[in-house]
C-alpha cells in the first residue's frame, strides 16, 4: 500500500520525528510552506533517504496517509488554541476529507464504565445526532467512546477516531474490530504518532493530547457521564477543559432527577454548578446545535497552502 503525502508533509516528517520539534517550535520557525522547505533542505541527504523510503512502498505501518498545515487536506486550526496545542503533522487512515467542515463535527466522550442504563441513553443522543447528519467524533476507548462510534455505524453515519497510539497498533487491543468498522463505513482514523511512545510518561501524555484534539477538531464537546477527579474514571475533564480553552461549545447529559447524587456524574454535575456556559443537550436542542456554526472553524481561513508537485 503506498502512502499519500506532500512533499510539504514530508518536510514536516523530517521535522518532527527526525528532528524531534515540538508543535510549538514547527509552528514557530515555520510560519511559510518556504521556511519549511529550507529546514528540510539544510538536511539533503537525510531528506533524501526519507523521500526513497517513502516512495519505495515501505509505509507508516496502518496509514493512508499524513498531511501537515500546508496541504489542502489539513483542517482549520480554531485560533484559540495555544501554538504548542496546534498539531504540526497527523496521520490518517480512511476518509481525510471528514476533516474539511469541522462544523459538522461534534465530539461524544466520557467513561470507561457506564452502565447500561448511561449507555442506552447516549445512544439515543448519538442517534440523533447522527440522524442530523453530524460526524461522530471520540477516541475509541472503551466504555462511552466505542459506544458513540458502533451507535453512529448503526445509524449509518460517519464517525472519527482520534488515537492515543500511531495507526499501526490501535489502542485499545479489544477495538481493533471497531476502527476496521469505521474505515470501512468511510469513517476516519487519525494521529498524531508515527511512533511507539519512549516510556510511561509519554504514553499518559499522549492520552491527554488526543482529548484536546477531540475538542479542537469538533464544534462541540458532549461529555456523557464521568467521574470527578480521584473518585474513579475522570479522563474526560481533559477534553472539556481544552473545550472551555478553545471557546468550543460544552454540553453534558444530565438529568436532574435521575443523576443527581450519582458519582458517575460528579464531573458533570460541577461542571454545571462551576463552568459558564456549560449547556445540558437536551433532546430537542440536538437540531438547534446541529445548526450552530463555530466561526473560527469556518474553511478559507490564513492557512497557507503548499504545493511543490
Amino acid at each position: 500500500m503506498s502512502l499519500n503525502f506532500s512533499n510539504a508533509a514530508l518536510y514536516a516528517y523530517l521535522a518532527k520525528e527526525v528532528l524531534h520539534m515540538s508543535n510549538a517550535q514547527c509552528w514557530k520557525r515555520f510560519p511559510m510552506p518556504g521556511d519549511l522547505e529550507q529546514e528540510a533542505r539544510a538536511h539533503g541527504e537525510t531528506l533524501e533517504a526519507l523521500a526513497d523510503l517513502f516512495t519505495s512502498g515501505a509505509p507508516l505501518p496502518g496509514a493512508d496517509g499524513m498531511i501537515c498545515p500546508f496541504d489542502e487536506a489539513f483542517p482549520v486550526l480554531n485560533p484559540a488554541a495555544p501554538m504548542g496545542e496546534r498539531p504540526f503533522l497527523l496521520f490518517y487512515r480512511g476518509n481525510v476529507s471528514l476533516l474539511g467542515d469541522l462544523n459538522r463535527n461534534v465530539a461524544v466522550i466520557g467513561a470507561v464504565d457506564p452502565d447500561g442504563a448511561v449507555r442506552d441513553r447516549e445512544r439515543a443522543i448519538v442517534g440523533r445526532l447522527t440522524e442530523e447528519g453530524l460526524t461522530i467524533v471520540s477516541g475509541l476507548a472503551k466504555g462511552c467512546d466505542d459506544a458513540a462510534h458502533q451507535m453512529c455505524l448503526e445509524k449509518n453515519g460517519k464517525t472519527i477516531a482520534i488515537l492515543p497510539s500511531q495507526l499501526g497498533k490501535i489502542y485499545p487491543a479489544q477495538n481493533r474490530p471497531l476502527a476496521e468498522q469505521i474505515v470501512e463505513a468511510d469513517g476516519l482514523l487519525l494521529t498524531e504518532y508515527a511512533k511507539e511512545a519512549a516510556g510511561r510518561s509519554e504514553s499518559v501524555k499522549r492520552f491527554t493530547d488526543r482529548d484536546r484534539l477531540q475538542a479542537l477538531f469538533s464544534k462541540a464537546v458532549i461529555l456523557i457521564a464521568s467521574h470527578r477527579r480521584g473518585e474513579g474514571d475522570s479522563g474526560s475533564r481533559h477534553a472539556m477543559e481544552s473545550a472551555r480553552k478553545y471557546r468550543t461549545g460544552r454540553y453534558v447529559m444530565y438529568n436532574k432527577e435521575q443523576d443527581c447524587g450519582n458519582p458517575l456524574f460528579g464531573l458533570n454535575q460541577d461542571l454545571l454548578r462551576d463552568e459558564p456556559g456549560v449547556r445540558v443537550l437536551f433532546p430537542s436542542k440536538i437540531r438547534e446545535l446541529a445548526e450552530e456554526q463555530n466561526p473560527a472553524l469556518l474553511p478559507g481561513g490564513e492557512q497557507i497552502r503548499l504545493d511543490l508537485s
